[in-house]
Formats: structure tokens, sequence, C-alpha cells
């Protein structure tokens, strides 16, 4: 990791801190005579995730351009992204039930491909979904996913955001794809009411969705984000 370290100060420069907390730093870096951008991500954890994501090209979730490991320690080079996220958007108004289907359904896409090959995100919400210039819509930040196991009886660590996180990831059971729905249907709700469905439950058509993927029992919730996309679509 320390020749990757010595590469990136050498031919890149800082253009901002992004997040700097004890356990994650990621910055915006630019490359001194290409003037591309890319974002470095350092954060405790395992990084196989962002491996699994370098191997492959998809239009949901970021590229990842180098990946490395020391110990507990992570080093994650990913592409820069430039747009706002949803939690900016939020910021200016609320979402049309159009706008949050389209959305929805990309974000579907994208945690699709995550439990397909065995992760959980645990950490969906708007901050964490970026729309580009271009339109994209993009899934971010895998630091704290973890690989789904058949045999374990709950997660290793209690982790997540509140308000976004289901139930069973404060230790209860073991967090599985139903627990990611949950976030994305309290997610859905504070687009459309930009409240958590406690304090205002969002109304129309998508209500009884989000309703489905909020449920304190994971069994009553969408067995998978297929069925999700295919209300949603």
């Amino acid at each position: 990791m320390q020749w990757l370290n010595a590469a990136l100060q050498s031919e890149y420069e800082l253009v901002r801190v992004l997040r700097d907390t004890p356990k994650l730093t990621m910055r915006q870096l630019r490359h001194k005579q290409r003037g591309q951008d890319l974002v470095c991500l350092s954060f405790e954890g395992d990084g196989s995730l962002y491996r699994l994501l370098q191997t492959v090209r998809h239009p949901h979730l970021p590229r990842i351009y180098e990946v490395r490991q020391e110990g507990d320690r992570c080093l994650v080079l990913e592409e820069y992204l430039d747009g706002s996220t949803v939690a900016q958007i939020l910021e200016n108004g609320l979402y049309t039930e159009a706008g949050v289907r389209r959305v929805m359904a990309a974000v579907c896409d994208g945690v699709g491909f995550l439990h397909q090959h065995g992760y959980i995100h645990r950490d969906i919400k708007p901050e964490n979904v970026m729309v580009c210039s271009d339109g994209r819509v993009v899934l971010l930040d895998f630091d704290i996913a973890r690989e789904y196991k058949p045999q374990a009886g709950q997660d290793t660590c209690v982790i997540g955001t509140a308000g976004y996180a289901a139930p069973e990831q404060f230790g209860v059971t073991q967090t599985d794809a139903r627990s990611d729905l949950f976030a994305m249907g309290v997610m859905m709700n504070v687009m459309l009411t930009g409240q958590h469905p406690t304090r205002q439950a969002a109304k129309g058509r998508l209500a009884p969705l989000i309703d489905k993927c909020t449920q304190l029992d994971p069994n009553k919730r969408f067995a998978d984000v297929w069925e999700l996309k295919e209300r949603l679509v």
C-alpha cells in the first residue's frame, strides 16, 4: 500500500476532503497532468466487495480502479461522479412519484447485483445514492457492506444509519437482503414526504410498497428487490 500512497502523492493533487471520520477518509483527487478526478477511500474493514466490483462494469454501481488491503485497513480508488446525491436534491424540494420510481428502480438493479453475489449493503439512504449530471443513478458507499453467512445467528457488529437501518441490524437477527429493502422503503418515504414513515406516511400508489418494505418482521417484506422493482416499473 505504501507504493500506491507514494504514487498518489506524486501524480495527484487534493481537490477536497469529502468525508473524514475515524473509520473512513474520502478524498477527491485530480491527476496533475491529465486533469482526471477520482475518489480515494481509506477505511477500516474488508475490501472483498470492492474487489468484486473491480472486476465488473455495472451502470448503477461505481467503477473501481484499485483495491489494496493492509491488515484491517483498505484503500480504494474509484471513479469520481459528477452530480448530486438524492439528499442534496431533497434540499431543494421533494420528489414526484415518477421520480421516485425512476431512481429506486435503478437502486434495485444495483442492490440486486450485490445480493446476487451474497452481499448486503446495510446503509442505503439518500446520501448514498448519486444522480449524475447525465441522469445515471449510482449506489455508493460499501464500506459497511457485509457478506451474508447463512450459518450466522446475527451480525458480528451493530452498524447502520438510525432511521434507515432495519430492526435486525441492531442485533436481533442476522441481516439479509430484506434488511436493505427496509432502508429502501424508508428512503422512498423520505423522497416523497421529507419524513420518516413513522412521522408522516406517504400516500398514493407507492404507499403500499413503502408499507411492505418497512414491515418490522422481515418475512412480511418483499422477498427480494426484483419483486419490488416489478411494482416500481
